[in-house]
């Protein structure tokens, strides 16, 4: 597949396509830095919003692909002054102001460390064996995005036209269904 055009340097560096016993997941390695705005915001206790969506597909010869499975995964980050650390809640569903849900929470001491594991979307699960066949190779779509939508409604009128808030990454690819270690 043609390489998308990504900005300021953000991209898809890794998709894998694993097997195991209760189902079908994907992995993928995303490339980003963080712009100095952003990380001004964050500094400040403001939260923001990462979305990584997962679409796969089963190839058909006569019309489009049909789409046999999707996933996505939300995560929150935010700085907590009192305890100086970072937060990571990562969630199946939108997390909202109302409460996290079911999410889950990791606490680190540096923003490096909570970049590093937004970065890497393990094991996101799309579906069982059952529903999505079992061919060897799979068409997949992979997105990974900042959610501006989420922002406080200041920073959602400010952010538009601002390429700092503009971290986005597509990749396209068929990939072949490994047997998971």
């Amino acid at each position: 597949m043609p390489a998308l055009a990504q900005p300021r340097g953000t991209a898809v560096s890794q998709l894998r396509l694993e097997q195991a016993d209760d189902g079908i997941y994907l992995s993928a390695q995303v490339q980003f830095e963080l712009p100095a705005l952003v990380e001004e915001v964050l500094d400040k206790g403001i939260a923001i919003y990462f979305v990584a969506e997962a679409e796969l597909f089963r190839e058909r010869w006569y019309w489009t692909d049909l789409k046999v499975a999707q996933a996505t995964r939300h995560m929150r980050l935010a700085y907590q002054p009192l305890t100086r650390r970072w937060r990571l809640n990562v969630s199946p569903v939108p997390i909202t102001n109302a409460g996290f849900g079911v999410s889950l929470n990791q606490n680190f001491d540096t923003l490096e460390d909570a970049l590093e594991s937004v970065r890497r979307v393990g094991r996101l699960r799309l579906g069982d064996i059952a529903e999505i066949g079992d061919d060897h190779v799979h068409p997949v779509s992979f997105r990974f995005r900042l959610d501006t939508s989420q922002l406080p409604r200041p920073f959602q009128i400010g952010v538009v036209g601002q390429a700092d808030w503009n971290i986005a990454a597509e990749r396209s690819a068929r990939l072949p269904l490994e047997k998971a270690k």
